[in-house]
């Protein structure tokens, strides 16, 4: 099962994404972390840090797991 990622706003980006969900610990290991691990978003691979990631997308890494996106605002899609 995915593990939910909660956002306050409208997308993030892959490398907020990857911070956020501390899976790193600063913005900067973004890129090596990217470039490193095989990622997938929604099926498709993915290796720009500045994919924005909206509710209901997948992120697939490897060795850590499949999160999905949700919007922590009432009333969002």
């Amino acid at each position: 099962m995915a593990e939910i990622i909660q956002i306050d706003d409208a997308f993030i980006t892959l490398g907020q994404f990857l911070k956020h969900a501390t899976i790193i610990s600063s913005g900067g290991m973004a890129k090596p972390f990217l470039m490193e691990y095989a990622i997938s978003v929604n099926g498709e691979a993915e290796n720009r840090r500045g994919r924005k990631l909206y509710p209901g997308d997948t992120i697939e890494i490897e060795e850590f797991g499949t999160y999905t996106i949700e919007s922590s605002v009432d009333g969002a899609e």
